[in-house]
């Protein structure tokens, strides 16, 4: 059987509006850069406003917004301004907090504050996005979750971000399976090790370097360009038909 449905490019995010938190630095920075030379408009979120201005200013479809993404009204503010530009149909919650402490010396206090950051201020962004997303019938909403909250982590001690990231992934299918039918698609990327600043200090260790190298399928960890084709097929128009998955990109680290 054949279909005649024309053919369009499937990358083309042309006249859409989209929303990046923790855009300041790492991946959220070039998932923005990403997004808008894919021909989106990007709200650039994030606290560090100086290093979001530095962002728009190589390009007119990036938007500086300073927004703590625990915080009610910045996160208000955030989709006033996406609602001006006539509402967000694409969000990449791509913010992200992590300590790297023994489970039995991990203070609660921050504990909380990394739930708060990488899962609870997670769920708001997402309910926000959906409210204007459902107005259209259509919208995207990307996760970037982690090989630990799929995984153990294991000697890295990192159970609260583990914890969060875990809580990401369930919560992506069920946000996914309730916001189908209002035509909101809710996915997830599971990157493995990437250069970012939750990463720095290991990636700048040898030892660690080589317990990468050693235990991940390719030998190596991720280049930042390797996430580009899973956040353009999940953001735009060739994922209409993908809703709930979790997408590792991880050089086979959860394969193993």
């Amino acid at each position: 059987m054949t279909s005649d449905a024309p053919w369009v490019d499937p990358t083309d995010l042309s006249g859409l509006v989209a929303i990046v938190t923790g855009a300041s630095s790492g991946l959220g920075h070039r998932f923005t850069r990403v997004l808008a030379h894919r021909g989106a408009t990007v709200l650039a979120a994030a606290r560090r406003l100086d290093r979001l201005e530095d962002l728009a200013a190589g390009s007119d479809r990036v938007v500086p917004v300073r927004c703590d993404i625990t915080v009610d009204e910045d996160r208000d503010a955030l989709f006033a301004r996406a609602a001006d530009l006539g509402g967000v149909d694409v969000l990449v919650n791509n913010a992200g907090w992590a300590e790297a402490l023994p489970a039995a010396e991990h203070p609660l206090e921050s504990f909380r504050k990394t739930l708060e950051v990488d899962l609870t201020a997670l769920f708001a962004l997402s309910v926000a996005a959906a409210d204007q997303m459902r107005s259209g019938g259509a919208g995207s909403i990307v996760n970037i979750a982690s090989v630990l909250g799929l995984v153990g982590s294991a000697p890295v001690t990192q159970s609260a971000y583990g914890a969060a990231k875990g809580g990401v992934v369930t919560l992506t299918r069920h946000l996914a399976c309730e916001w189908a039918r209002d035509g909101i698609r809710v996915n997830a990327i599971a990157p493995g090790w990437f250069p970012s600043e939750l990463t720095e200090q290991m990636l700048a260790d040898d030892g660690a370097k080589t317990w990468i190298r050693r235990n991940t399928p390719v030998g190596r960890p991720g280049r930042p360009e390797e996430l580009d084709g899973a956040l353009l097929l999940l953001a735009g128009p060739a994922s209409t038909y993908i809703t709930g998955q979790v997408i590792a990109v991880d050089g086979g680290w959860t394969a193993r």
